[in-house]
């Protein structure tokens, strides 16, 4: 018989592999978090502008420049800062966000097919295709976010810069950029069958033969037949919980016999007198 090259691998359950699960749950969340961070304007903000109130600031985007306050939550969307857009990061920033929430969306798609939770097996290939896009689409989200934040204070706009701050965009930018990056590398390890096939939930199947012969191998425990003491309870109404005769009669091995009683031996050869303590 010709032996086999290759291994042959199997699944013990037909649920759905852990890593696609994780690759699956991070990714949507990631995108959303991406989505946010391009469209909100708060890469930065500038506090205590000359001749403005201070509950007055500026939040500053990739895409639009607000003007906000502490004391209403309505902002004014309407500035305009050539000075800001012109800056060598701003264009660059927009290009990449936009991008990385199209292949994101791409890597979905291509992923959910190879998923398959509901057949068999997955399409280990196309599932890695799609986690390799969605790993691609948070490093894109990365880079932007990195450099923006890299030269912060050295921006320009026009609005005097006295105090610079981060803004929020820069912090969902940067867990959304990190959940595709795993997101997309559990995926992408699918492909490959290390840590044993563990991660993939596959077995060999000669490591599943030999430990099913193993186990049918294996003598099975002998059964002890222990001696029943049950003993059954009286059915008249009784403060007694059962009958001496019941105690006698419901056992079920050997009793030792009682032994019988010497009749004792009456004198016949006295001939005296009975007297009334006799009687």
């Amino acid at each position: 018989m010709p032996r086999r090259s290759t291994q042959e691998w199997i699944r013990l359950s037909l649920r759905t592999p852990g890593i696609l699960i994780f690759g699956m749950v991070l990714s949507p969340c990631g995108w959303i978090l991406n989505l946010t961070a391009t469209v909100a304007p708060n890469w930065r903000t500038l506090h205590n502008l000359p001749a403005t109130p201070s509950s007055d600031f500026i939040q500053q985007g990739i895409f639009q420049i607000c003007r906000a306050t502490t004391v209403d939550t309505r902002d004014d969307c309407s500035l305009q800062d050539t000075a800001y857009f012109n800056n060598q990061v701003i264009e660059p920033a927009q290009g990449l966000m936009v991008a990385s929430l199209i292949v994101t969306l791409i890597g979905l798609a291509v992923a959910i097919p190879g998923v398959r939770c509901w057949t068999e097996r997955p399409n280990w290939l196309i599932a890695g295709l799609g986690g390799i896009l969605i790993f691609l689409s948070g490093v894109m989200t990365i880079i932007p976010i990195a450099w923006y934040t890299h030269i912060l204070d050295e921006i320009t706009s026009v609005t005097p810069l006295t105090d610079v701050r981060v803004g929020y965009c820069i912090i969902l930018g940067y867990i959304g950029g990190i959940f595709e990056i795993l997101a997309g590398f559990v995926m992408f390890i699918g492909i490959c069958r290390c840590c044993g096939g563990k991660n993939r939930g596959e077995r060999r199947l000669e490591d599943v033969a030999a430990a099913r012969y193993n186990h049918q191998k294996q003598p099975q425990p002998r059964r002890l037949d222990v001696p029943s003491l049950n003993r059954a309870r009286s059915a008249a109404s009784s403060s007694v919980p059962y009958s001496k005769d019941s105690m006698d009669e419901d056992v079920s091995f050997p009793r030792a016999k009682t032994p019988t009683p010497t009749p004792r031996s009456v004198n016949t050869s006295y001939g005296g007198r009975p007297y009334d303590a006799d009687l």
